[in-house]
């Protein structure tokens, strides 16, 4: 088993996004409390997969375990609407991309008993770039995408652990099969329920095992700067949002799922 990656509580906005930067993430604890948790379980529990929209939602009798990953989940229920803009979260996210930053993507995910490991690799890498650029002072890579993963269990090894690189995100390149960087090998997040830790897209990362017998459930709400598309299917105008959640969200929450202001190529 990998060590635990360090988990350091930042204060100040200041320091959390300097961790984004600096580390490639950033760890806020006890994001959600226990009746939180129990509620968005429950609402995970009763999410249904459209294939359409590449849902998927596995029979672990016939697929080996039990993979529930279900898109767009802002648009599936009003409680979702609160994790578009969650206090504590929406700062930080706001503060590395901008006031006009929207989400790009909700997704419950829920993997059972029998999920293998996943390989290392990084989300999306914008700029392939030496790494002795990226290590010149003057030089600060934008934070293009930043996931927020919501934990909703004490995370063990055998419950399949996300594993980070630390600083990977400076590599300047995908992993392509290595599993350290400078020295650095990959830690596990190894965090408690209500949970929350954000990172970058580039930095190096993968699933691990779940050798338990209890199902992981993880929220992941993806954030991006205002002119990376927002990934909402099926494409082709074939999503569309649900009266009732637009009726119901507010004004930033509107924002967030792109009713932005007009702006450069509008």
């Amino acid at each position: 088993m990998p060590d635990a990656l360090p988990l350091v509580a930042h204060d100040s906005l200041e320091d959390q996004v300097k961790a984004l930067y600096r580390d490639g993430y950033v760890y806020l604890p006890g994001v959600l409390n226990r009746d939180q948790l129990g509620e968005l379980r429950d609402r995970m529990d009763a999410l249904t997969a459209i294939p359409e929209s590449f849902d998927t939602h596995t029979d672990p009798a016939e697929h080996g375990y039990l993979n529930k990953s279900i898109n767009n989940v802002f648009n599936r229920h009003e409680h979702f609407l609160r994790f578009l803009d969650h206090p504590g979260v929406i700062e930080i996210e706001e503060a590395v991309h901008g006031e006009d930053c929207h989400c790009i993507g909700m997704t419950s995910w829920m993997t059972g008993p029998g999920r293998p490991d996943q390989t290392l690799h990084s989300d999306w890498l914008a700029l392939s770039l030496p790494e002795d650029i990226l290590a010149d002072p003057r030089v600060r890579l934008p934070i293009f995408i930043t996931t927020a993963h919501f934990y909703l269990d004490d995370l063990t090894e055998e419950l399949g652990p996300t594993h980070f690189v630390p600083g990977s995100h400076l590599s300047g390149r995908r992993p392509d099969g290595e599993t350290t960087w400078k020295g650095k090998s990959e830690k596990a997040i190894m965090c408690q329920a209500g949970d929350v830790v954000i990172f970058r897209c580039e930095v190096w990362h993968r699933g691990t095992a779940n050798t338990s017998s209890q199902t992981r459930y993880l929220l992941q709400v993806h954030y991006a700067m205002r002119m990376i598309t927002q990934k909402y299917p099926p494409y082709l105008n074939r999503f569309q949002f649900d009266p009732d959640i637009l009726d119901k969200a507010t004004e930033r929450q509107l924002r967030l799922m792109g009713n932005h202001r007009p702006s450069n190529y509008d």
